[in-house]
């Protein structure tokens, strides 16, 4: 009597020929499931994917969930957990890589996108610095703060401090809200001057403070309060 192979596996054969043929068919818990199928060959992984997107909501909120809360899930060791965050930090990785040295200005989608990918998903707010240089090219991109679920510290004195030190002559301002909701909060919107002020101080621009959430981003300048 032979050993029958387990029943996934011709399941896990025309799941990876269907990703080949046109990822895009494939809905989040079957990706989810390709990438698993890599960090657990032994089992099937279909119900884990399943159970992840239930409760985390999305592949995209799958992969950006802190490693903690991703060992919660039961079957999710430390291992799994880190093949799914590789999979995040490659994201950003390759945002990342259309904006670096290009004038961020005139590739203000692809901005959008790295923003995205970057702090769309976090579960606490996040504030971010984006430093240009004369052309407006990224020179570097900062955390500066990390706050709440819904409130960040930023110091306009720190601000300065740092863009000073990097030679910066204008700067994006970007942080999340965790809510979803990118609409600015009176907070943001007082917070946001006194920065501006203090750069406008010393001859550096603020070009925009960007918020995003999940459901889209809010643009000061769009919005007419820069």
């Amino acid at each position: 009597m032979t050993d029958q192979a387990p029943h996934y596996l011709g399941h896990r054969q025309r799941l990876r020929e269907r990703f080949l043929a046109g990822p895009e068919s494939l809905p989040d818990y079957e990706l989810l499931e390709l990438l698993l199928m890599q960090a657990i060959p032994q089992r099937d992984v279909k119900p884990l994917a399943k159970a992840l997107i239930a409760r985390f909501g999305s592949f995209a909120e799958v992969v950006s969930a802190p490693p903690e809360a991703l060992m919660e899930v039961e079957g999710i060791k430390q291992a799994t957990a880190a093949a799914i965050k590789v999979v995040r930090e490659a994201a950003v990785r390759l945002a990342r890589e259309q904006v670096l040295k290009r004038p961020v200005l005139s590739s203000w989608d692809a901005l959008l996108d790295y923003c995205r990918a970057s702090v769309a998903f976090e579960g606490i707010e996040q504030f971010r610095l984006l430093f240009l240089d004369r052309k407006n090219v990224l020179i570097a991109d900062e955390a500066q703060q990390r706050g709440t679920v819904d409130h960040t510290p930023v110091y306009p004195r720190e601000v300065v401090k740092r863009a000073l030190e990097l030679g910066a002559s204008a700067l994006i301002m970007v942080h999340n809200h965790p809510s979803g909701d990118p609409t600015p909060s009176r907070a943001d919107i007082e917070m946001t001057k006194l920065v501006r002020d203090a750069l406008k101080a010393v001859g550096i621009v603020l070009h925009d403070h960007l918020v995003i959430g999940r459901a889209g981003h809010a643009s000061f300048k769009s919005l007419g309060l820069l």
